[in-house]
């Protein structure tokens, strides 16, 4: 992935989604005239994947100043042990302790989501996870949700504005509603590879209104060597995807020689169901991932500060002072 590129909203940079206590402490300290130079450490509550740190560099960069600020801390996609501190700030207290409610929510979801998404990952053993989670998550963090599941080590994910960030081609196949509005799956089919740009993959979901091996066969022979793969995505209510049904598919699919044809699975698949397909020997060629990822319990972060005007300090509990993290690289 490239490098993203985060903007923070108005909201953020105004204040307007801090909590209400440190506006207050702000506005205290600029009547008061108070404005040390402070050093806040950032640390998580369990291990896990790091996410969110590219857009919490994004927010320092506006807010700091940039003649006298020092900026430590772990990447995007580092794994981090619990308690470890993965952000270290010093600079005038008053240019960022507006914004330790937003760093904190930016790590902890960020986290989540990335660390859910690597457990799947690890469960498929190298077979291709792709995010489709969006529509799990509320629209203004669908984007920040795919990349996160991109830095967990996902092959793809669904939604423009994530891909965007990740710097990808976002990944799909079709959906339910194009096959019903048409009425039939091959005429989706044919109507799908007619008006897409052949860059786009060509897969067709298979289990709308026939039987998946019969839908799979009927869209090979309508498409030939251009149908890259067909999607099973049968629903509870049917049995869901089955590792017998993935078999028959594939074997179907064999006899009538369309070997080239991959079989992509989705529908409530979360990590032991990955070992299960790959431990019973169904041949999946890739994993479609949604509410696990975009579902996950957020990481908490806790923001502490350690030093005022030079001088080591904590509350009660913690130990005053810088910790110490070799791990810690400085970004600004």
């Amino acid at each position: 992935m490239r490098k993203p590129e985060f903007e923070p909203s108005e909201a953020v940079l105004s204040g307007e989604t801090t909590d209400v206590y440190l506006v207050r402490t702000i506005d205290i300290l600029r009547r008061e005239g108070i404005d040390p130079e402070a050093t806040m450490e950032v640390f998580t509550s369990r291990a896990g994947v790091l996410c969110g740190m590219e857009e919490a560099k994004a927010l320092l960069a506006k807010a700091l100043p940039a003649e006298d600020r020092e900026v430590w801390a772990l990447a995007d996609g580092e794994t981090m042990e619990r308690k470890e501190v993965v952000l270290r700030i010093t600079a005038s207290y008053q240019s960022y302790g507006l914004y330790e409610t937003a760093i904190c929510g930016i790590l902890a979801h960020g986290s989540g989501w990335a660390t859910a998404a690597r457990e799947c990952v690890d469960a498929a053993r190298g077979v291709p996870v792709i995010s489709f989670g969006a529509r799990h998550v509320h629209p203004f963090v669908a984007g920040v949700m795919d990349y996160a599941a991109m830095v967990g080590g996902c092959a793809g994910c669904s939604s423009v504005v994530g891909a965007r960030l990740a710097g990808i081609e976002p990944v799909g196949t079709m959906p339910h509603a194009l096959i019903i509005v048409m009425g039939d799956t091959v005429k989706a089919a044919v109507a799908f590879d007619k008006h897409m740009p052949p860059e786009v993959p060509r897969i067709s979901l298979v289990d709308t209104f026939k039987d998946e091996p019969e839908e799979s066969l009927r869209v090979a022979e309508a498409l030939g060597e251009k149908l890259g793969s067909v999607r099973l995505d049968t629903p509870g209510e049917r049995g869901g995807v089955t590792v017998d049904l993935v078999k028959e598919v594939r074997a179907r699919l064999d006899l009538a020689g369309f070997d080239q044809v991959k079989i992509f699975a989705s529908g409530g698949l979360e990590p032991e169901r990955l070992k299960h397909f790959l431990e019973s020997g169904a041949p999946v060629d890739g994993f479609g991932v949604g509410s696990y990822i975009s579902g996950a319990r957020p990481i908490d972060f806790t923001a502490d500060l350690h030093a005022v005007a030079g001088r080591p300090i904590a509350k009660r509990g913690r130990i005053p002072g810088i910790t110490a993290n070799l791990r810690l690289k400085r970004v600004m």
